[in-house]
């Protein structure tokens, strides 16, 4: 059970108010370190801050560093933006190889500049992000994030050689998520407890928070696909199956699937066509009456719970309550 305080939940703008010092510095921090002598590189850069984005892993990572009481905020701004450097270097890769020409509500890196262009900009970005990581002068910040860089490298290539098939197991999906996903949110809340001086115990402590946690945003993002519009998302709707990626909702519809349907997701899964509205409303017909998303939404559900109750040990304060309430908005992001 959760204390009196603890449930004193914030709203999502209230966290994100009371980070909001820190993560005014991540963003003019972020502006000085695309500064460039060369001209498109400092162009990209600038129209990559203003696609903006929710900044959540430098929340997290923020967010960590303070609940454990972390008195240089230099280290913790720098190393948030570093986070951010790396996730969108993640994105600009990602939306060339699924060929992605809308991100955030506004045309990717690739569709505007060129695939040639964006796949340097992503190099640039990871080389960029590991440069300001080496300010730190600590070997163990460095090893985790080359090892997530590598972990979500491996996923990528992981997704690449299921894409297309229909048989991908819960087993191999949840290990692209861990990979894609989980790995850097979960390095984020690690980072942050070790620029605290955090014990070990605290350290592993949020470094697993922070993969539940990831596990949970991703899932829920996975809803989103089949649940929101193109508006809201920023991307086209139902895209992950038009790319060929099999996600949670889709492996449960096939648990239990007819014949029949299992004909109409092979045949969707091969349709250039599917964000047409009437396909898109046929494959969310067959997932919603199935039950299954009640079903994903429980998964999601229980790994936020149980990155909540890792915080049952940390003193209270109003920054581990905002950690509960990002959980919570990971909850309800679909809703």
């Amino acid at each position: 059970m959760l204390s009196a305080q603890q449930s004193e939940y914030l709203s999502v703008a209230d966290v994100y108010e009371l980070i909001k010092p820190e993560l005014t510095c991540v963003e003019k921090q972020f502006l000085s370190q695309i500064e460039s002598d060369v001209k498109l590189v400092q162009q990209i850069g600038k129209y990559l801050h203003l696609s903006g984005g929710k900044r959540i892993r430098p929340a997290l990572l923020i967010l960590s560093a303070r609940v454990l009481g972390a008195e240089c905020l230099e280290n913790v701004i720098r190393m948030a933006t570093v986070v951010e450097f790396l996730h969108t270097a993640t994105l600009i890769h990602d939306d060339i190889i699924d060929d992605c020409d809308v991100r955030r509500g506004r045309p990717s890196v690739r569709s505007r500049w060129g695939n040639d262009i964006a796949v340097l900009s992503g190099d640039w970005l990871y080389m960029l992000a590991f440069e300001n990581s080496l300010k730190e002068r600590n070997f163990e910040i460095l090893d985790i994030l080359t090892r997530v860089t590598r972990q979500m490298t491996e996923g990528e290539l992981i997704q690449l050689e299921l894409r297309g098939r229909l048989d991908i197991t819960e087993q191999e999906y949840l290990e692209i998520v861990h990979r894609k996903t989980a790995f850097l949110i979960s390095a984020c809340c690690e980072i942050g407890a070790i620029l605290a001086s955090a014990s070990y115990r605290e350290q592993a402590l949020m470094r697993e928070f922070g993969f539940r946690i990831g596990t949970a945003f991703q899932l829920a993002d996975d809803l989103l696909d089949f649940t929101s519009s193109t508006e809201k998302l920023g991307k086209p709707a139902a895209n992950d199956l038009r790319e060929g990626k099999i996600t949670l909702p889709l492996i449960y519809l096939r648990e239990q699937a007819r014949e029949d349907v299992m004909e109409k997701l092979r045949c969707a899964m091969n349709n250039s066509d599917l964000a047409s509205n009437t396909s898109r409303d046929e494959l969310l017909g067959m997932v919603e009456s199935s039950g299954v998303l009640v079903r994903v939404r429980a998964e999601l559900s229980r790994y936020a719970a149980e990155a909540q109750q890792l915080l049952t040990s940390l003193t209270d304060s109003v920054y581990k309550r905002a950690l509960y309430s990002i959980s919570n908005f990971i909850i309800g992001r679909e809703n």
